[in-house]
C-alpha cells in the first residue's frame, strides 16, 4: 500500500483534519467498507440529511467492486431459476443506471451467443425465450428502448460482421442481446464516492476498523498506526466477502470469480461482446468482453473458496486454463497462453448454503444484531438498492431521523450534459466533468499508458482522493492489470505525486 508521497500532500492533509474531526465528534451513520455497496450506504444517510463517516482498511474500490465483469445486467440467470424477483430488482437498477444516476458510465453492448454445433436447436430456443422474458422486465422497469434495444437473431453472415474471430465451421447465426456494461467498475465506486461526500459524507481511506459495536467502532489508522474511536448512531458494516471478520453472525461462503486480459489485437475486429456456452452446463457461459483499450477481458470461474480470505484474491492457473479451453472451442484461431497478459480475480460475498456456489442465490440479505448492520450478498447492479435497504434498516433500528432514500433520483458525479469539443475517450470516463480534465491533459500530455495521460493522473490526486502509486494505477485507471503495463507507468507515476513537472 504505502505511505503517500508528497504530491498527493493535499489530500493527505484534508484526509488527517476530517480524521481529527470524526474522532472528536459523533455521526449519525457510519460505513465500514467503501465498495459499491458501503459506498452507496454513505451517499443513500448523506441525501438523507444524515451526518456519515464512510472508511475502508484500504482504497476506495479496493475489494470485490473493482475485479466485475463490468456489467450492469438484468439478471437472466434468475429468471431461469425462477427468481422473478430477483431479476426484476436487476433490471429495475440496471434501468435507473442507465436512465438518471450514471448515464456517463453505464452504455448498452451488444452480446453475441454463437449457435455453434455444441448449442443444440432446443438449447437455443430455450436461451431465445429467456432473452425475450429479459426484455419483458426491461419493459416492466421501464428503460426505453434507445437505452437498451431488444433481443435479435442473427445470420450467420452478420454473427461474423460482429465477431470475426468466430469459427465458421458448422456456424448456423446467433442471438443477438443488449445489456449494460461499465467501461470501469472502480469508476463508478469513486463516482458514488465523491457524490456522498458533496453531500457532506465524510470519506476516510487507510481507516481499519479493529472492532463494531452499537455505539461505534474501534479504528486504526493505517498510514501512522494511530489507534481511536468513532461514535456513531448506527454502524452499517458493508466490507463485503471480508463482513464475517467484522460481524460473528455472518455466515459467507465466498466464490471466486476470475478473469483473463488478453493483449490488444488478440481477438481482432471483435465488436460485440460474446456469451459462450460452458459445456456441461445449461445455464452458465462465459463472457468475452472487448474494451476501448484493445484489451479483452474473458470471464468468468465460480469457485468455492475456503480458509482466510485473502484481501487480494490470486487467479490460479486452473482457472486460466478452464476460460481459454471455453473460449478456444467457438474461435477460428484459437488463444494461447502467451497472449493472457493478465488475470484477476474477485470474491463473491454469498449467504452459506448448501450446494455449488454457482447455484447460491444472488439475492442480498440485510442482518442486524448487537447493534450493527450488516449487508452482503448482491451484485453490482444492484448496489443502490442493497444501501437503501441497509440505511433504512440502520434508521429504523437505530431510531434515526432520516427520511425516505432519495438516491433513485440523485445523479453521480459527472452525469449531465456532455461537453462537446473533448476527446471521445475522456467523455466516456468523465462525463460532465470532461472539459475540466482536458484543461489538466493538455497541461499535461505525455501518455503514462492505455492512452491514459499524467494529466488524469493529477485530476485522480487532485480531485479523487488518490494517495499513492496503487490507487493510481489499480483503481482511478486499470493500468496496473498487466504487470509490464504497471511497470512502465510507475515512474511517471511517481513523479505526479512527487509534483515534478512533466519533462
Amino acid at each position: 500500500m504505502g505511505t503517500p508521497a508528497p504530491g498527493s500532500s493535499l489530500n493527505a492533509r484534508r484526509r488527517a483534519r476530517e480524521l481529527r474531526r470524526t474522532a472528536e465528534e459523533r455521526v449519525d451513520v457510519l460505513v465500514v467498507g467503501l465498495g459499491a455497496t458501503g459506498a452507496g450506504a454513505a451517499l443513500d444517510a448523506a441525501s438523507r440529511g444524515l451526518s456519515v463517516a464512510a472508511i475502508d482498511a484500504h482504497d476506495l474500490a479496493f475489494g470485490t467492486s473493482r475485479w466485475s465483469s463490468k456489467l450492469v445486467h438484468g439478471g437472466l440467470r434468475y429468471l431461469a431459476r425462477g427468481q422473478v424477483d430477483v431479476a426484476y430488482e436487476s433490471a429495475a437498477e440496471r434501468g435507473i443506471l442507465l436512465r438518471t444516476t450514471a448515464p456517463h458510465l453505464v452504455k448498452a453492448h451488444p452480446y453475441v451467443l454463437p449457435l455453434t454445433p455444441a448449442v443444440s436447436r432446443r438449447q437455443a430456443a430455450m436461451v431465445a425465450a429467456g432473452y425475450r422474458m429479459g426484455d419483458a422486465l426491461r419493459g416492466a422497469a421501464r428503460t426505453p428502448r434507445r437505452l437498451l434495444p431488444g433481443p435479435t437473431r442473427l445470420t450467420a453472415a452478420r454473427t461474423r460482421t460482429l465477431a470475426p474471430v468466430l469459427s465458421g465451421d458448422g456456424l448456423r447465426g446467433a442471438l443477438l442481446s443488449w445489456d449494460g456494461r461499465l467501461l470501469d467498475d472502480a469508476r463508478l465506486v469513486v463516482a458514488i464516492a465523491r457524490t456522498a461526500a458533496a453531500r457532506g459524507a465524510r470519506v476516510l481511506t487507510r481507516c481499519r476498523a479493529l472492532r463494531l459495536s452499537e455505539a461505534g467502532a474501534d479504528v486504526r489508522d493505517e498510514l501512522t498506526g494511530e489507534e481511536f474511536t468513532i461514535r456513531a448512531g448506527a454502524v452499517i458494516n458493508a466490507t463485503g466477502a471480508w463482513a464475517g471478520s467484522l460481524d460473528p453472525q455472518v455466515r459467507l461462503r465466498p466464490s471466486r470469480g476470475t478473469h483473463l486480459v488478453l493483449s490488444p489485437g488478440t481477438l481482432p475486429g471483435l465488436i460485440a461482446g460474446l456469451h459462450v456456452p460452458v459445456p456441461g452446463e445449461s445455464n452458465r457461459f462465459a463472457l468475452v468482453l472487448p474494451q476501448h483499450d484493445g484489451r479483452v477481458y474473458v470471464g468468468l470461474t465460480d469457485e468455492p473458496v475456503d480458509g482466510p480470505v485473502p484481501d487480494v484474491p490470486e487467479a490460479p492457473e486452473e482457472d486460466v486454463r478452464t476460460l481459454l479451453e471455453v473460449l478456444n472451442g467457438v474461435l477460428e484461431a484459437p488463444v494461447t497462453r502467451e497472449a493472457v497478459a493478465g488475470a484477476y480475480a474477485g470474491l463473491r460475498p454469498l449467504l452459506a448454503a448448501d450446494g455449488r456456489t454457482a447455484d447460491l442465490s444472488r439475492r442480498h440479505a440485510v442482518l442486524s444484531g448487537g447493534g450493527v448492520v450488516t449487508v452482503v450478498g448482491g451484485k453490482l447492479t444492484t448496489y443502490r438498492r442493497m444501501a437503501e435497504d441497509a440505511v433504512d434498516r440502520a434508521v429504523s433500528d437505530r431510531r434515526l431521523p432520516g427520511g425516505r432514500s432519495r438516491t433513485k433520483k440523485i445523479p453521480l458525479v459527472g452525469a449531465g450534459p456532455q461537453p462537446s469539443g473533448v476527446p471521445m475517450r475522456l467523455a466516456e470516463r468523465y462525463g460532465a466533468e470532461a472539459q475540466a480534465v482536458h484543461e489538466l491533459v493538455k497541461a499535461h500530455p505525455e501518455e503514462v499508458g492505455l492512452g491514459i495521460t499524467r494529466g488524469e493522473l493529477l485530476w485522480s490526486v487532485l480531485h479523487e482522493g488518490a494517495l499513492d502509486e496503487g490507487d493510481l494505477l489499480d483503481r482511478r485507471t486499470r493500468i496496473g492489470l498487466v504487470e509490464r503495463d504497471r511497470e512502465r507507468a510507475l515512474p511517471a507515476t511517481r513523479d505526479v505525486l512527487r509534483g515534478t513537472p512533466p519533462a
